[in-house]
């Protein structure tokens, strides 16, 4: 390659202090530092006093910094928001019909895992990816499961308006990219799940569980019609296990990310809290859009405005020289400029996800800078305009 020639733009003066937007683990927040954490109970049992104290103040501080409601339970669990949301469905599903909305991946393994927990009736909603389904079909009557924000179409719930305040029914929500960086109405939801590594910018591997009163109700009165593994049991003699939800986790979790989580409340909580974070998230949002609104090789994937995600931020290349070329020529393209922008060290992992359309996905968390953003988005006209001329040169040669 080289710096410049014919269709070929220059390459940017000016680069991302820090290249790192993955969708997952996330970049860490800004300050970030191993040397800082707390290493006191490192090697030590989970289980011992001041270890097990430590849990429960993670517990405590993030159901603060949400925000949660006073009379909500919140755990640490085993597996990421992944184990979390298994655990809700396996746990909580199964007496009521149940709605599944649908419209990127991990809604679709929700829905699918729903079709093997033998369910009196279940209605999946589906759309597109760029697009929601009729959100509208929820019935009070039913058990509702769906994702806040599509972590790999980049599509997100614009509010909650359509569940009803009085329903009958349970309402289970991944919410593990929109936790900390959008507005939730927790009177609409019975269930939140959530990971230390999205938002928050924390390790992988740990989910959070949060239950509504009604949640922990139907724990304790309606017992699920299927054996459940010793990961997913959150209660004991038909009542609750109040000791998940106060630091004594159901297997071990690591003390070090522990402390990488209380590195990231303390990082949030200086910054001002979850306005704050909203705050940083919408400003990448915003400093990303002012790019796409310009630039005429390329788009959002979600197509209408109030319903694009401000952390999974999924990008589509709209440019007829491109879209004119099969779905596995693209990739390969797309995949020779994700080479071009790592070999030059100003974006990493910003690949769509596999089953997505080709294009990018760009986190725009919290614990990533604007700055960064509006430094990266030249470099990716660049890659464009590479790519372009490579496409012009194949087409010239085959003529």
């Amino acid at each position: 390659m080289t710096d410049t020639a014919p269709g070929f733009s220059s390459k940017p003066d000016v680069r991302p202090q820090d290249a790192r937007f993955s969708s997952g683990p996330c970049r860490k927040h800004p300050g970030w530092a191993l040397s800082s954490f707390n290493t006191d109970h490192l090697g030590r049992s989970h289980r011992a006093k001041a270890p097990k104290a430590r849990l429960a103040e993670a517990i405590t501080r993030s159901a603060d910094l949400l925000g949660l409601p006073d009379d909500w339970k919140l755990a640490i669990v085993p597996a990421s928001d992944t184990g979390a949301f298994e655990m809700a469905m396996w746990s909580l599903l199964g007496s009521r019909a149940v709605d599944a909305f649908v419209w990127e991946s991990f809604s679709k393994d929700w829905a699918d895992d729903l079709k093997t927990l033998n369910l009196p009736d279940l209605h999946v909603y589906e759309a597109d990816y760029g697009r929601l389904p009729n959100l509208e079909q929820a019935n009070p009557e039913h058990d509702t499961v769906f994702v806040f924000n599509g972590t790999t179409s980049g599509v997100r719930v614009p509010h909650l308006d359509w569940i009803k305040t009085s329903r009958a029914g349970l309402v289970l929500c991944d919410a593990t990219s929109a936790a900390f960086s959008m507005d939730i109405d927790f009177s609409k939801v019975d269930v939140l799940t959530w990971s230390w590594q999205k938002v928050l910018g924390s390790e992988a591997a740990h989910g959070m569980l949060a239950l509504s009163p009604r949640a922990v109700e139907r724990l304790e009165t309606q017992k699920p019609d299927r054996a459940l593994p010793k990961i997913f049991r959150l209660t004991k003699k038909d009542k609750l296990n109040e000791g998940i939800f106060s630091g004594t986790t159901i297997n071990t979790p690591s003390m070090l990310a522990l402390e990488d989580l209380h590195s990231a409340l303390d990082w949030a909580e200086g910054e001002g809290g979850i306005a704050a974070l909203k705050d940083r998230t919408d400003q990448n949002f915003q400093t990303l859009n002012n790019w796409v609104q310009k630039t005429d090789w390329i788009d959002w994937l979600a197509e209408s405005a109030d319903t694009r995600s401000p952390t999974a931020m999924c990008l589509k290349i709209v440019d007829s020289t491109f879209t004119q070329l099969s779905i596995d020529e693209q990739q390969t393209h797309i995949k020779s400029m994700m080479q071009w922008l790592d070999a030059e060290a100003v974006a990493f992992d910003i690949g769509s996800y596999p089953s997505a359309p080709p294009g990018f996905r760009i986190w725009g968390g919290a614990t990533v800078e604007a700055s960064d953003i509006k430094a990266l988005t030249p470099w990716l006209d660049w890659a464009f305009a590479q790519t372009i001329n490579s496409i012009t040169q194949k087409k010239a040669g085959a003529v």
